[in-house]
């Protein structure tokens, strides 16, 4: 068994020389198989790929966590480089979506309409519609939509699926990518809006793996009250993670509070990081890079 290896293409940071977004794109290289996590709004991606090395057009299936704006942007570009890639999403993830904060005007966070339009010319079974687990080869498997059973998660911020607040947005696209390696899961997620303990807890339920190996992506504790914070501490310590690589739309305060968890072990994770998973040392997460200097987001 092959190292697994996950870069960090587009983050909300980048190391230098590189392009920081509001966005989240996974490269995850498991199994003999090539599998692009997001592509973030995509001028990130654009500028970011050849410079880590990330070929797009040998990538074998595209899977998208969910449908708003800042993971999906990049997907008719990705799907123009790499023809034969199959496309794993939930097809709630192309509806139209908006943010509409209480008090303050709607602002349209769905798919963009060009990538809903390149995906509707797709031939007959270039996309997999994730409304169950789906397994993309040996040890590698999408969750499809998360059970929500904690009673003190959200979604995470005030989404409906109209701009007058009318029928609110529960996210069921939400999904998780996850892979198996000796040492446990490495569990990759885009903004966790079906809630971090959730997920982990699927995870467990869907892949047959008791241990958290690592957990890289977005867990969308920005908007986090006091209670759920605390009680996602909690649930991460019985969990006991490997490590927990958190970026995008976690938020620096909850960031923080994960780093003062002395049992947690919390890396640093933005554009430009490739952390590798050795197959002989169950708990080993290397980091070949994390690089210098951090160019903070350019556009939400």
């Amino acid at each position: 068994m092959n190292e697994t290896a996950v870069t960090v293409l587009v983050d909300n940071e980048a190391g230098e020389g590189l392009r920081a977004e509001h966005g989240l794109s996974l490269l995850v290289e498991a199994g003999g198989r090539t599998v692009l996590f997001d592509t973030g709004q995509g001028a990130a991606l654009r500028h970011n790929a050849p410079r880590l090395g990330a070929c797009l057009g040998s990538i074998d299936a595209l899977v998208l966590s969910h449908g708003h704006y800042d993971h999906t942007g990049g997907v008719a570009e990705v799907l123009s480089a790499a023809p034969r890639a199959r496309l794993i999403m939930h097809p709630n993830a192309a509806l139209e979506r908006y943010s509409v904060p209480p008090g303050k005007e709607p602002r349209a966070v769905g798919m963009p309409a060009a990538v809903r339009e390149t995906i509707l010319r797709l031939p007959a079974g270039a996309v997999v519609e994730a409304l169950a687990p789906v397994g993309l080869g040996p040890g590698i498997g999408v969750t499809g939509p998360i059970p929500r059973e904690t009673a003190w998660e959200d979604i995470g911020g005030p989404f409906f699926m109209d701009p007058h607040r009318r029928r609110p947005d529960a996210l069921e696209d939400d999904q998780a990518l996850w892979i198996a390696t000796p040492g446990g899961a490495i569990v990759c997620v885009g903004c966790s809006h079906a809630g971090l303990i959730n997920t982990l807890r699927y995870v467990r339920r869907v892949s047959g793996i008791e241990t958290i190996r690592a957990v890289i992506g977005g867990f969308h504790l920005c908007n986090a009250k006091k209670r759920r914070m605390e009680e996602t501490r909690k649930a991460l310590q019985a969990a006991a993670p490997g490590v927990l690589l958190p970026c995008h739309c976690t938020g620096g305060e909850a960031v923080r509070a994960l780093r003062d968890e002395e049992c947690l072990r919390v890396a640093p994770c933005r554009a430009g990081a490739r952390f590798h998973f050795s197959p002989h040392t169950a708990g080993e997460c290397g980091v070949t890079s994390v690089p210098p200097g951090i160019a903070k987001e350019v556009a939400q």
